[in-house]
């Protein structure tokens, strides 16, 4: 039975989520491969996986069906029958070229059972696992440029939120920035392309994970119906906004306007969501990072041009009053991270105090050792639930980077 996939907002009820458990990828983490693999400390596996436990059994206590996608890509793989298609495409997006690598590496992963050959591909194939004889002076000697790994592994693959963004009764499914992500987005593919759940005429595909332009998910905000907000950020382009833009006004969406919000692009600040996330219809987090000292910065309003294949594009600086605009609501509470304090901001903001995941119109996920912010929160009135996220930290993610909603009503 096909399933209803429905995002009009960030904030109502979450009925539908998808998940990934971190994995062996996450072992196979070494300080050399940190930076590529975009990562600045090393998780330990027991824990992380016990707190992203705690926060799926969060999420199913405030009633929300949660599914896993490395277990949504083993039922599509089986149903598609498309073990050999999904192999032969990851190896070439690993970059691999010689023949015989090939051919030794498509034996290895197709000898498995599908759920193997699933958790292998995101955990990565170490070199010496395959004894690969082949006489190509490309493999004698690169050898994978002296690689441990003959496909990387694929550490970020906890971060949903990034691979693809559920828009209204559509869906993007992204294509990411750095290399270590890029391969990400094709287990979503597969899933969309062969799980009889996902596999159905009434799930639009705004975009594909085949353009020139990059866009995640972290920086893609459901305000309302008609309303997105999206990052300028290190992450995703103006170019790659207005691509979808174009399509979201141009097909049978109800999205009317785009915010596209200019953040600094660095790493602390990678998507739009760890800096601003909505908690109530009429408040949200964010960052005093993000705006100058006068609370300025700068937004561009997209909407529908009457000029066929353009776009009306009006340039703002006032976020609140803007919101209040496209929202239509008398008034906005920007709740700053870390109370605004100067210490705690950048520190919390950092283990992205920002990051919020709403389950319900104020009520929120949130990370238990950003105590300052949680506490500003309520202080808002808005209720915290705090999960456990000393190791879910090191990756700089939060609640909401974790999770791909699938469904709210």
């Amino acid at each position: 039975m096909s399933r209803l996939f429905n995002i009009n907002s960030e904030i109502d009820p979450l009925k539908t989520v998808l998940l990934k458990r971190p994995g062996k990828e996450v072992e196979n983490l070494i300080p050399d491969t940190m930076e590529d693999l975009l990562f600045d400390d090393i998780p330990y596996l027991p824990i992380i996986q016990d707190e992203h436990d705690a926060f799926a059994h969060a999420l199913k206590n405030n009633g929300t069906e949660v599914l896993y996608l490395e277990e949504l890509v083993t039922e599509a793989i089986d149903t598609g029958n498309c073990h050999q298609k999904i192999t032969d495409q990851l190896i070439t997006e690993s970059g691999i070229q010689v023949d015989d690598v090939r051919q030794a590496l498509s034996e290895y992963l197709l000898a498995m059972d599908t759920r193997q050959m699933v958790d292998t591909m995101m955990a990565g194939i170490r070199t010496d696992a395959l004894d690969i004889k082949s006489s190509s002076l490309a493999w004698l000697a690169d050898r994978q440029n002296q690689s441990l790994f003959l496909m990387q592994p694929m550490p970020n693959l906890y971060y949903t939120r990034d691979i693809a963004s559920t828009i209204g009764e559509g869906i993007s499914i992204n294509k990411m920035t750095y290399e270590a992500r890029k391969r990400e987005s094709l287990f979503m593919e597969t899933i969309v392309r062969e799980h009889p759940d996902f596999n159905t005429e009434k799930l639009e595909i705004w975009r594909d994970r085949y353009s020139d332009t990059t866009i995640e998910g972290g920086d893609i905000l459901v305000l309302s119906e008609e309303v997105l907000a999206i990052g300028v950020s290190q992450r995703t382009t103006g170019h790659a906004i207005e691509e979808l833009a174009h399509s979201l006004f141009s097909k049978q969406s109800k999205i009317k306007k785009i915010l596209a919000i200019e953040i600094p692009h660095v790493r602390a600040m990678m998507h739009l969501d760890t800096v601003f996330t909505m908690v109530d219809k009429d408040a949200f987090t964010i960052h005093p990072g993000i705006q100058d000292m006068d609370k300025k910065m700068s937004i561009y309003m997209l909407e529908p041009s009457k000029v066929e294949g353009a776009l009306k594009v009006t340039h703002h600086t006032d976020l609140g009053n803007i919101l209040k605009d496209v929202l239509n609501v008398p008034e906005i509470n920007l709740i700053p991270c870390g109370n605004g304090d100067p210490i705690a901001a950048p520190r919390e903001q950092w283990n992205d105090g920002s990051n919020t995941l709403a389950v319900k119109p104020g009520v929120v996920v949130t990370y238990n050792r950003n105590y300052v912010s949680n506490q500003l929160l309520r202080e808002n009135g808005i209720k915290v639930i705090e999960v456990p996220s000393s190791e879910l930290s090191r990756g700089r993610g939060g609640p909401r980077c974790m999770s791909m909603p699938l469904l709210r009503v």
